[in-house]
């Protein structure tokens, strides 16, 4: 593919009010906690992702791949930082983020001591289903239309910036191990074992999350969340045609061509510049 795209760093602050973090989404409280436990996952995921690239950091000897790698590291840690914040306001609502983003930790400190071609692996397959996630957000606006100003700002970006570097975890694991057979198991492999480990944890997680909230037993709430995801508007159902095509053996995350989206980051910089012109006068007025 000839797609390219720089990964910009961009080091914005969302000032998340976390008086709102349980209510941010006007689709309710199991679609907002269904967002929440994602961003659970987010600061160790990046995290991990960062680690799995730098392993392999020395074999890219293209100046604009190396470019691109720091851009992509820089960008997963300002993810990082942001969603600590998130998370770190769903823990003082007395949600359960903390312990469940500990159980993350211990996994991924597991999966680091598997081979580095698995954990890159691993990093192209959640690399791909965090881009395909992204790209229905951006693609489908009714699915965050009406939220939280920062909140929503806060998942925008984050759904632009995965987008814009979609494809560099994929061109280093291409530098290391080609695209013939053995890549292709090892790659789909990974999809394969990355897939089972998140969503075993995703659903779980996302159940906890509710009942510590008290909603547990909410039926009308879970049906409202299960249309949300795969009914109508269908954030995971709508991304189910890109999730298959990663098996596909020509397969490059530029197939997906939605970068017209990232003509989206200049107006998102002026909200983002202006939600945090607010903050001081929020504070003033508090």
């Amino acid at each position: 593919m000839t797609i390219k795209t720089t990964p910009v760093r961009r080091n914005f602050k969302f000032n998340l009010p976390p008086e709102q973090v349980t209510k941010w989404n006007p689709a309710g409280y199991h679609v907002t906690q269904f967002f929440n436990t994602l961003s659970i996952f987010f600061p160790v995921g990046e995290r991990f992702f960062i680690h799995s690239l730098r392993q392999y950091r020395d074999i890219v000897e293209d100046p604009q791949l190396r470019d691109d790698v720091a851009g992509f590291i820089g960008q997963e840690a300002f993810h990082g930082r942001e969603h600590d914040e998130y998370n770190a306001a769903l823990t003082a609502a007395g949600l359960p983020a903390d312990k469940l983003e500990t159980q993350v930790t211990q996994l991924l400190e597991v999966v680091k001591r598997l081979p580095k071609p698995l954990q890159l692996g691993a990093t192209v397959a959640l690399e791909h289903l965090t881009a395909i996630m992204g790209d229905i957000l951006l693609r489908e606006p009714e699915l965050l239309a009406n939220a939280e100003p920062h909140f929503q700002a806060l998942w925008r970006w984050h759904a632009l910036e995965e987008t814009e570097h979609k494809a560099v975890s994929f061109e280093v694991f291409t530098r290391a191990f080609g695209s013939g057979p053995k890549a292709y198991l090892l790659r789909v492999g990974a999809f394969l074992l990355a897939n089972a480990i998140f969503w075993s944890l995703f659903y779980p997680y996302y159940f906890r999350m509710v009942r510590a909230g008290g909603q547990h037993r909410d039926l009308k709430g879970w049906w409202r969340g299960f249309r949300y995801q795969w009914g109508t508007p269908g954030a995971l159902r709508r991304i189910v045609p890109a999730w298959f095509d990663f098996f596909r053996p020509d397969f490059h995350p530029w197939m997906h061509d939605n970068r017209h989206f990232l003509d989206q980051i200049d107006s998102l910089t002026q909200r983002v510049e202006s939600l945090s012109a607010e903050a001081p006068l929020q504070e003033q007025n508090a």
